[in-house]
């Protein structure tokens, strides 16, 4: 099990290397009543909940401090993450504006971005707390977003977080290999989810997003395909069926989809616009795999995959190609993506080593439903590697 004081300790000294990387002297996460409107980051900073204004301080020097409420200090010391843990009980402004003054920062990052969302948790009614305390010692012109701090700190996935997630994937396999002898006609899509939830029930574990769509099961043509609860709909014998559907496992995700053919009673074989379109996919998903390396552009990968699919006399899918897993389902800045307004600059990002993407590109069959494939890969040094078993073969139910 993944020990979340281990995982603070290792992000943390993390984050000192990409201050130093980054030439940031100090970066800020200045959060309270986490509870209700946490920072995204406070995962990796702190092991529960803090109330009261805290601050948590890391500098390029590798200085680690956190100034919090009084009542959060144990919690915090016993991480072993921080060199020291300051308490108030009035107010924080004296314990902080000391410190920074100490520091003497000449750049402060705080944790704002117009375009990535696991980078916005400073709200704007903290920002301008934020500003006022720096104001009062002149370093409110110090203040830049903490993006590529907050985004390297996700992205860049430790030994530990990689052991979570293939961990999570492997519980994720199994269900679906379960789930293959469950399915069959006449069936409806919310008792198909429903023995995966049990499942997962029976494994004392959660689904890596909310239960109502995950898993999401979609048989036979004209479904929502993505984003929507199962149905009464009713497995139907020449109809493809898909799923999403993903595990979390000491707090990080899988995100895995697989396609069924029901097979009619006298066929022999998938029929042939059938076969053609999951071979696309695989195809897809595979030259995708083998075009991605530290340093290019998600875009580039993405328009590789639409080519590959409106060459096959497919059209476009409708979203990014893939888009990276960690905490949640869908984490990080970068993306495999086109650049669409809705993706901001998200598709320029260059990968990077220890990001984990999925692949997931899809396609219609007319009359019979949609083909998607969604498997997960990490970035390496030279290229990428699944880390799910990606699926090659249909998974026919007879």
């Amino acid at each position: 099990m993944l020990k979340k004081e281990a995982l603070i300790r290792e992000k943390t000294e993390q984050a000192v290397k990409i201050l130093q990387e980054k030439g940031i002297d100090c970066w800020i996460t200045f959060t309270r009543e986490s509870e209700i409107c946490g920072d995204p980051t406070l995962v990796f900073l702190a092991p529960g909940h803090v109330t009261w204004h805290s601050a948590f301080i890391i500098s390029s020097d590798g200085r680690k401090r956190a100034i919090v409420g009084l009542y959060d200090q144990r919690t915090i010391e016993e991480t072993g993450a921080y060199d020291a843990v300051d308490s108030y009980v009035t107010g924080i402004k004296e314990p902080f504006e000391r410190y920074l003054k100490e520091l003497q920062p000449r750049i402060i990052a705080i944790n704002y971005s117009r375009t990535s969302e696991i980078s916005d948790g400073l709200t704007h009614g903290m920002y301008l707390v934020l500003y006022d305390l720096l104001q009062a010692i002149g370093y409110e012109d110090r203040l830049i977003s903490a993006e590529k701090i907050t985004s390297a700190l996700r992205e860049r996935k430790s030994p530990s977080e990689l052991e979570a997630i293939k961990a999570a994937i492997s519980e994720t396999e199994r269900i679906f290999q379960l789930v293959k002898g469950f399915i069959a006609p006449g069936k409806t899509e919310k008792q198909i989810a429903a023995f995966m939830l049990d499942e997962v029930k029976r494994r004392q574990l959660q689904t890596a997003w909310g239960e109502s769509t995950c898993p999401a099961v979609f048989t036979g043509p004209e479904t929502a395909q993505a984003h929507y609860s199962p149905t009464d709909r009713e497995v139907k014998r020449g109809h493809l069926l898909n799923m999403d559907f993903g595990i979390k496992v000491d707090g990080y995700c899988s995100d895995l989809q697989r396609t069924f053919y029901v097979m009619e009673k006298e066929e022999k074989e998938v029929p042939p616009e059938v076969k053609k379109g999951f071979e696309t996919i695989v195809r897809t998903v595979e030259e995708c795999r083998r075009a991605m390396k530290p340093g290019i552009q998600g875009l580039i990968v993405d328009q590789l995959a639409r080519q590959i699919v409106t060459e096959a006399g497919y059209e476009e899918f409708p979203h990014a190609l893939g888009h990276q897993v960690g905490r949640f389902a869908h984490d990080g800045t970068a993306l495999l993506g086109p650049t669409w307004e809705k993706y901001a600059d998200k598709p320029l990002h260059p990968l990077e080593p220890g990001m984990v993407f999925t692949l997931e590109p899809r396609l219609t069959v007319p009359g019979r439903g949609v083909v998607t494939i969604e498997d997960m890969v990490v970035v390496t040094e030279t290229g990428a590697e699944f880390l799910s078993h990606p699926q090659t073969e249909l998974m026919l139910i007879k």
